[in-house]
């Protein structure tokens, strides 16, 4: 998300090296880089002229006097002015309500309102600790109920039943009952969306509201369809009491113009950012981290939020404990790394928040995809467990037959006990108090060679 706006603003503040100072003369053309790459993101127009005269406002004056770089400031200033178009800070779920706390799911066909109702209970049970129930009151799309019962299947939540002949305001007073009867924390309630804004849809859903009473009511939309999801949000929010946004397919949208637009056109945060098809990809949305991703200054602590939810904290201590008393590193410990970088959303997800990943070129950035680390598990679950075990076996005829199983070439194989050679002679290193020795040896170099086909060290 926002590669193209991030690319653009870099550019922006590239050009202002070796002034002096900001003026009126030289912040005119950044400004009118900046106003081009908002566009291009497809943020709405009155947005850009209020986020420009902003910029323009506190970029020539007093606020710069002393500053080292115009550069510098300008990035300051841009980020702090995202910052205020987004939200300031992240607007969390409010669920201080007698339980349980009723949370109506709106949106129109397609927008991946039930993913997102499956996604959402995920999060509450994993990271609130919550009990959820959710029901689907989508009566009129055949495969809605189906759905969202095999989703709540995955992400061990309750699932209320519901039929195509009930009506749904019936269905959710009826899952509302139980779940107060069973002393649930939370029911989300799933509703019919439609091909685009009607009477008919509006007053279905304003009736639902009316007879549930929900802590929060949050709209679902698509961040692909740019600035129009700002115009549906608004239009939702005309006939019904929004709390919040959730943006899906944030993960797909190179622009960012509907994250951009949408608090400044309706007044509602964005509350959750929709990041993959996974029941667990979806972020709590954080203004002040999502303006650093722009402007290429990474987000550190989303990654470590990931790292600590994600990883699975016992199996890293029993590795840290073998590697510390000097114990082989084998194919078994390698392929559980492998396992949980993918749980956090693969190499790109990671890359994405790491500082400085902005100034790397996209033909590095490429290199190091997720379909190669797949390759790699591929040939790791192609190996029999004995070699998994004592890598050292894997010779000629051995690395045919692994090859042949991982449907990929010979050198592949190669390739991946070379690099596994030195990632296990970096574990050597570490056993017996070596960590700070290897860390001078690095220099503070990336190790990531292996994973792309051949990507550099990043500096």
């Amino acid at each position: 998300m926002f590669e193209n706006l991030s690319e653009r603003l870099l550019r922006t503040v590239k050009h202002l090296r070796g002034q002096a100072r900001l003026t009126d003369d030289n912040i005119k053309d950044a400004l009118r880089e900046v106003r081009m790459a908002l566009l291009e993101a497809d943020v709405a127009l009155p947005v850009v002229r209020t986020f420009i005269e902003h910029i323009r406002e506190r970029a020539v004056g007093q606020e710069v006097m002393t500053a080292l770089s115009p550069g510098q400031v300008l990035v300051k200033i841009v980020n702090e002015e995202l910052v205020r178009l987004m939200g300031e800070a992240n607007a969390a779920l409010d669920l201080r309500a007698q339980p349980p706390a009723v949370v109506l799911m709106a949106g129109l066909q397609g927008s991946g309102k039930t993913t997102s109702t499956a996604k959402l209970a995920r999060f509450l049970r994993e990271r609130e600790k919550k009990k959820v129930m959710v029901v689907s009151c989508d009566v009129y799309r055949p495969a809605a109920i189906k759905q969202l019962e095999t989703l709540a299947r995955e992400v061990q939540v309750e699932w209320f039943p519901s039929t195509p002949d009930q009506a749904p305001v019936a269905i959710a007073r009826a899952a509302l009952d139980l779940a107060r009867k069973q002393f649930f924390d939370v029911l989300l309630i799933d509703t019919a969306g439609r091909l685009h804004v009607d009477a008919e849809m509006m007053d279905e859903i304003r009736a639902l509201h009316a007879a549930v009473d929900p802590v929060e009511t949050l709209f679902v939309v698509d961040a692909m369809t740019g600035q129009d999801a700002a115009n549906t949000a608004k239009a939702f929010h005309d006939a019904l009491p929004l709390t919040g946004v959730i943006l899906t397919k944030a993960d797909g949208d190179a622009r960012g113009g509907a994250a951009l637009s949408i608090r400044e056109i309706t007044g509602k945060p964005i509350k959750f950012l929709g990041v993959g098809e996974k029941t667990s990809a979806l972020e709590p949305f954080h203004p002040d981290r999502v303006a650093s991703r722009i402007l290429g200054m990474g987000d550190v602590l989303s990654l470590i939020e990931e790292v600590e939810s994600k990883v699975d904290k016992e199996k890293a201590l029993k590795l840290a404990e073998k590697v510390k008393a000097g114990k082989n590193f084998d194919f078994y410990d390698f392929r559980e790394q492998m396992e949980q970088m993918m749980a956090m959303g693969g190499m790109a997800g990671l890359l994405d928040k790491l500082p400085g990943m902005g100034n790397v070129p996209d033909d590095v950035k490429k290199q190091v995809n997720d379909k190669q680390v797949k390759r790699l598990i591929a040939i790791v679950n192609s190996m029999t467990p004995q070699e998994r075990r004592f890598p050292d076996l894997i010779k000629g005829s051995r690395k045919r037959r692994i090859a042949l199983g991982a449907g990929v070439q010979v050198q592949e194989v190669n390739r991946l006990l070379k690099q596994f050679d030195e990632m296990r002679r970096m574990m050597k290193k570490m056993s017996g108090g070596g960590l700070n020795k290897l860390m001078r040896a690095m220099k503070g170099k990336l190790p990531l060679g292996g994973m792309g086909g051949g990507m550099p060290p990043l500096r």
